[in-house]
C-alpha cells in the first residue's frame, strides 16, 4: 500500500486540476443567467399555488368551517 502523505496529496490535487475543462467566460455568464431566471420562475410559481391554495383554504374555512 503506497503511503500518501500531504505533499502527495496537492499534487495530485494540482494534476487533476490541470486535466478540468473550465468554462469560457460567456458560458459561466450564460449558464448563471439561466440559473437566476430559472430560479425566478421556479419561485413564482410556487408563490402562485401558493397564494391560490391560501385563498381556497380561506374560502373553504369561511364558508365550510364551523
Amino acid at each position: 500500500m503506497p503511503k500518501l502523505n500531504i505533499f502527495n496529496f496537492f499534487k495530485e490535487v494540482r494534476e487533476e486540476l490541470g486535466k478540468v475543462v473550465w468554462p469560457t467566460r460567456e458560458q459561466t455568464i450564460r449558464y448563471t443567467v439561466l440559473v437566476i431566471v430559472v430560479t425566478l420562475v421556479v419561485g413564482a410559481a410556487l408563490g402562485g399555488l401558493d397564494y391560490l391554495l391560501t385563498l381556497l383554504t380561506d374560502f373553504l374555512i369561511k364558508n365550510y368551517g364551523r
